[in-house]
């Protein structure tokens, strides 16, 4: 493993050089933080950096590992934390510019989890004012770095152009209605929506409580497996979390697609979709099929049925979750994020019940339809990065839902989804692809999509910078 190529590197591949005292956690750290220094100020991924404790931790981890302490792949491993995930330490403000931000005492849970596995957590990263659709007009927003005239992709932006550039090596990102995915699709990396309920909410500043997921964000789905493992599982702290053993999703990555019956609905996934993005579809099938499972045909009940009301259906909870701090401080508050908040405090519970009854059908419709085939697929976005020339919010919601046909509903239904590098499009943008699962399966979904990348080099190309 060269210098050049080391910012790259996989977790599973640091992990193995780790054990074989062919690279130390310290140097590997140092080394990041010296990139994020010489890259952020260009992308703006971080607002904040814990130097000093990380390095303080990559000793910890490096001595665990020797005494044989820490056996785990993330340990002495560098991540990133989207900067809604409280954090000892460090201010977690959410992309707000409210005044305070006072560091927490505590973790959340998924902090505390990857502390414990001998992550190293380098710092906060960038994200949308209350992880919604468009940064506060004070905060910089990141910048892609395969084409800085092209959006990131909202909420998990910051993970997403970290690990995209090399700053990072892992992240935590979330989800409410693609915030995971979209990122993901734009700057050409991987992550993991769960099922609802599989990775812990306590000690994360929410948007919509029902509607949000936390996941991993990694430059391959075989790292966002080994975090998964990690940061997933019950916990006493947040009573929706669902029981049961957490699978080692790593260790069960190689098993296989023999048999597996994938669902694709051609219209679903090409109607109003860039072409390339769809030839990156029919391409990852044609892949699934080389290494056993079966392609479906299935039509999917349309969702635009309440991806039209989308805002709505999210306002009422944004407004409980800034209950504490909107209106009593309005004037720190960028227009979109104010703007949903007083929209929310304006519903009527009728409005709600009206509202919400299309998206229960749906999922019903979902379940059903999962009796026949094991995973779905689609586009993770229905198209390349669009240009930064419109308003970032505007990019999402003008439309009635189209751009959010692919992501939304499944927050709605609670389902898994993973995404991965599909390719890139003729102007070198990278492409999105989309993997859906029974509730509780992901592990199914992440042996599909590292099985496509195992076959393709799509997720080991990176920007030159």
């Amino acid at each position: 493993m060269t210098a050049a190529n080391l910012p790259f590197a996989s977790i599973i591949d640091l992990a193995h050089a780790y054990r074989r005292r062919a690279l130390s956690p310290v140097d590997v750290t140092r080394a990041t933080l010296e990139r994020i220094a010489a890259l952020n100020p260009r992308f703006k991924a971080y607002v904040a950096v814990a130097g000093d404790a990380a390095l303080h931790a990559a000793r910890a981890a490096e001595a665990g590992i020797a005494m044989g302490q820490l056996r785990g792949p993330l340990a002495g491993v560098p991540i990133a934390l989207k900067d809604l995930c409280l954090t000892e330490g460090l201010p977690t403000r959410g992309g707000s510019a409210l005044p305070g931000g006072a560091a927490p005492d505590r973790d959340a849970t998924v902090v505390a989890r990857l502390r414990a596995a001998g992550a190293v957590v380098l710092g906060k990263l960038a994200m949308t004012e209350g992880a919604y659709i468009a940064h506060h007009p004070s905060v910089p927003p990141p910048v892609n770095p395969w084409n800085e005239g092209h959006m990131t992709g909202l909420s998990s932006s910051g993970p997403a152009v970290a690990l995209a550039a090399g700053m990072a090596y892992g992240a935590l990102g979330s989800d409410t209605g693609g915030s995971i995915r979209f990122p993901c699709a734009a700057t050409g990396v991987s992550g993991i929506k769960p099922t609802y309920g599989r990775v812990s909410l306590s000690g994360i500043l929410l948007l919509a409580q029902s509607l949000d997921h936390v996941g991993p964000m990694a430059r391959s789905l075989a790292d966002c497996a080994a975090m998964l493992a990690v940061i997933a599982g019950p916990d006493p702290a947040d009573p929706l979390t669902l029981p049961g053993v957490v699978p080692d999703y790593a260790v069960r990555l190689e098993r296989g697609l023999r048999g597996c019956r994938i669902g694709l609905d051609e219209r679903y996934v090409t109607a109003h979709t860039d072409p390339d993005v769809a030839n990156a579809v029919f391409a990852a099938a044609d892949t699934f099929v080389s290494r056993g499972a079966r392609i479906l045909p299935v039509s999917l009940p349309s969702p635009s049925g309440f991806l039209a009301h989308f805002t709505d259906l999210v306002a009422v909870e944004a407004a409980i979750a800034h209950e504490a701090t909107f209106p009593a401080q309005a004037e720190h508050y960028g227009p979109e994020l104010a703007g949903l908040l007083r929209r929310g405090q304006a519903l009527l519970a009728t409005d709600m019940a009206r509202l919400q009854a299309p998206a229960r059908e749906w999922t019903a419709r979902v379940r059903a339809l999962f009796e026949d085939v094991d995973l779905l697929i689609c586009p993770s976005w229905p198209n390349p990065a669009p240009p930064l020339q419109r308003r970032e919010g505007a990019a999402v919601l003008d439309d009635h839902g189209e751009m959010l046909k692919f992501t939304a509903p499944w927050n709605f239904s609670g389902h898994p989804c993973v995404c991965f590098p599909g390719g890139f499009n003729r102007q070198g943008l990278p492409l999105g692809v989309q993997i859906i699962a029974r509730h509780g399966e992901e592990e199914l979904a992440i042996r599909a999509g590292h099985a496509f990348q195992q076959n393709t080099d799509w997720h080991q190309r990176h920007p030159k910078l």
